[in-house]
């Protein structure tokens, strides 16, 4: 159910925004595409009863004989992946990566829905989730890489989380309109 309710704003979408899509047959068509053919299984052959004797004899052959004896190897273990060690920072779990990049996670949930935004130290803001709660519906804004708002829209009712890269690090700010 919840995930239903989640595509909603997708599947209520009446056209493209976007040019390269509307290009696309598919925008075209104001049908579904036909379905794929169902799978069928194969059947498999009946076993024999096990406990009727058997007319054939299992071939068996002897292993061919070399000069040299035959040695197995093992392949080296594999490296063990490490993850990078995490702090917290104002709510904020944070990472650094190899190449000194920090990057910032946080969830966020209101009444309204539950969002987890991620900002990177280079500046750039992004949607990892975002769910409506039941009534509502979601919209991203986002009018440049360090500035995007996540709304919860329902009639005359919104929630806002706008989150920034301010000042060398991650802000955010919630916000209910109307209600």
């Amino acid at each position: 159910m919840l995930a239903s309710v989640a595509i909603l704003p997708v599947l209520r979408t009446t056209e493209p925004k976007d040019r390269a899509l509307a290009q696309l047959p598919a925008a075209k068509s104001g049908s579904f595409p036909a379905p794929l053919p169902s799978v069928t299984s194969a059947v498999a052959p009946e076993s024999p009863d096990p406990a009727s004797p058997t007319t054939s004899r299992p071939r068996t052959t002897a292993p061919a004989k070399t000069g040299k004896p035959t040695t197995a190897t093992t392949p080296p273990p594999a490296k063990a992946t490490t993850l990078p060690p995490t702090k917290t920072e104002d709510g904020w779990t944070v990472t650094t990566g190899d190449g000194g990049l920090r990057t910032y996670v946080r969830p966020f949930q209101v009444a309204g829905g539950q969002a987890v935004i991620r900002m990177t130290s280079n500046g750039v803001v992004t949607l990892v989730t975002a769910t409506p709660a039941e009534g509502f519906a979601v919209q991203k804004v986002q009018d440049s890489p360090g500035n995007m708002a996540v709304y919860f829209n329902e009639t005359n009712h919104s929630f806002i989380i706008h989150a920034v890269w301010w000042d060398d690090r991650p802000f955010a700010e919630v916000s209910e309109v109307g209600g």
